[in-house]
């Protein structure tokens, strides 16, 4: 099918920054948590399937390795510096926990009647390098992401005098910086040596190219998020006053 895997990229966009929305506004930072949780472990797979899209070679997994920057901002702008910095924490236990567990798979000696323990390890033999890399890059670019957030807001809100002015600066500027190192040194050290020159600068290139539409795809997500949040606390203001 013509474009199939591009309208798979689009629809992945809106699935994902959509159930990052959706588990907010039914679990408010639990489930911004449970995201983090969900998207470390399942964009660390994804990432090994290389695929032709836009026009460019790359490989799966970007989406959602940026729906964590989008819900990192999400947290920032309305739970602050601290609960981020915990939620990128929580990012980087659960990586290191599938890890453990996922080599241990590689050890047991399988049943004579097993059938999908030899996929399994072809799979998960590269992973803990795809995890490692990932670890290291979400360890330097999460935090740089939340540093740079607060940075931003500060001398904005200096600037113009009001907190809320300036989302889209915060949000684009942190989150495109942040992703350009993130690329950069998960792609160093998960596919160095693994594909050939050529493939792996475009592998590079293309994800950051990802990245920047997903980046300024995300805002108004941020926005949605803000607004659910602000109706939440009318809600409460208007119960406090009738009690």
């Amino acid at each position: 099918m013509i474009f199939q895997n591009e309208l798979l990229i689009i629809l992945s966009v809106v699935i994902c920054f959509g159930s990052v929305i959706l588990l907010y506004k039914l679990f408010k930072k639990s489930g911004l948590y449970a995201w983090l949780v969900l998207e470390t472990i399942t964009a660390n797979i994804e990432v090994l399937i290389l695929v032709k899209a836009f026009g460019m070679e790359q490989t799966l997994g970007n989406v959602l390795f940026a729906s964590s920057f989008l819900t990192t901002d999400i947290i920032s702008e309305i739970y602050g510096k601290k609960t981020a910095n915990k939620a990128v924490w929580i990012g980087i236990a659960s990586t290191l926990i599938f890890l453990l567990i996922s080599l241990t798979w590689q050890l047991y000696i399988p049943s004579e009647n097993d059938f999908a323990s030899p996929m399994i390890r072809n799979i998960f033999a590269i992973t803990p390098r795809i995890m490692i890399a990932s670890l290291i890059g979400y360890f330097v670019s999460e935090f740089y992401d939340v540093w740079i957030y607060h940075k931003i807001w500060d001398a904005t809100t200096k600037k113009s005098g009001n907190s809320k002015k300036f989302l889209w600066l915060r949000n684009n500027g942190s989150t495109l910086t942040s992703q350009l190192i993130n690329v950069i040194v998960f792609t160093t050290i998960a596919f160095a040596g693994t594909y050939d020159t050529k493939t792996f600068f475009n592998v590079l290139i293309s994800s950051y190219v990802i990245y920047i539409f997903t980046s300024l795809l995300d805002t108004p997500f941020v926005y949605i998020a803000r607004k659910i949040h602000e109706k939440e606390l009318e809600k409460e203001a208007s119960k406090n006053q009738a009690a």
